[in-house]
């Protein structure tokens, strides 16, 4: 039997090890200490994990957080198993999955991910699903006002250069779904080239949030259901559907499940009771 752990390690902002570093600092810097500080916490995981028996392990996009901790609530009431939640971004799960991390059932954030996970054959593939889908916004403070409107040529850079230090938060761009999906967008509407240097790379698209939330950042790039989950932020744009690929949610079952305890939790996730939820979060159907 795998080892598996009875507590949940959430990679996302209430975290100590997911905290970003100030938007002050620059990029790289930023990024470079996310990951230092994201490696500690999943090397923590891996030895935590290490000789507990356990339930199913639900490795999740970090965005995904609220809505699933309410449904794992919810399936612990009715079945009296409670799954153990393990947040971070989608590349980070499927990399720790890769290295033997007890994964009972992976949730990415795109497909790119899942397609990885798929090649390295960490997944039972007859299982693998389109759980949701979501939308791309531009978030700033909710103690300021107006509106960007993303369209070809908008004017991001602009209202960036017009605060001191202003940066762009947003999940790294070459590896976290959100930034991946946010640099396809900026770079469809002509902006990415003027603000590029000025990306506050974050390891999950929560830490983008949370620069945001806390003033640290005049705007960040995140998911719809990011937004609707902090209040310290408000909506200042969403970007076109047609300036990225679709946001799509798959979910699978891993090749080192325990098909027991997983299948159940796997199987809740599709139900209308738990979609129903989900569009209750601000996802939709893929």
């Amino acid at each position: 039997m795998k080892a598996a752990a009875a507590f949940s390690l959430d990679i996302c902002p209430k975290s100590p090890a997911s905290q970003v570093t100030e938007a002050t600092e620059s990029s790289e810097a930023a990024g470079k200490g996310l990951r230092r500080a994201l490696s500690v916490a999943a090397l923590g995981a891996s030895l935590l994990f290490a000789g507990h028996a356990a339930a199913q392990q639900v490795f999740a996009a970090a965005s995904m957080k609220d809505a699933l901790d309410d449904l794992s609530a919810s399936y612990a009431k009715e079945t009296g198993k409670k799954p153990v939640l393990v947040y971070g971004a989608s590349s980070t799960l499927a990399r720790q999955i890769e290295k033997g991390a007890p994964a009972d059932v992976f949730i990415s954030a795109d497909q790119d991910w899942m397609d990885y996970a798929q090649k390295h054959d960490l997944i039972d593939l007859s299982t693998r699903r389109n759980l949701l889908g979501n939308e791309l916004v531009l978030v700033a403070p909710a103690t300021t006002t107006g509106d960007v409107d993303l369209k070809t040529g908008a004017d991001l850079a602009a209202k960036l250069d017009s605060v001191p230090n202003g940066k762009l938060a947003m999940g790294d761009p070459a590896h976290v779904p959100a930034g991946l999906y946010g640099k396809a967008a900026l770079e469809k509407l002509g902006v990415w080239s003027k603000v590029q240097g000025k990306v506050a790379a974050a390891d999950n698209v929560r830490n983008a949030l949370l620069l945001v939330a806390r003033g640290e950042a005049p705007y960040g790039i995140v998911y719809k259901t990011d937004a609707n989950a902090e209040k310290r932020v408000r909506i200042a744009g969403t970007f076109p559907a047609s300036s990225h690929a679709p946001i799509v949610y798959p979910v699978a079952l891993t090749k080192q499940a325990n098909r027991a305890d997983a299948d159940p939790f796997y199987k809740f996730l599709q139900t209308p009771t738990a979609q129903a939820t989900f569009q209750r979060f601000g996802f939709s159907r893929p």
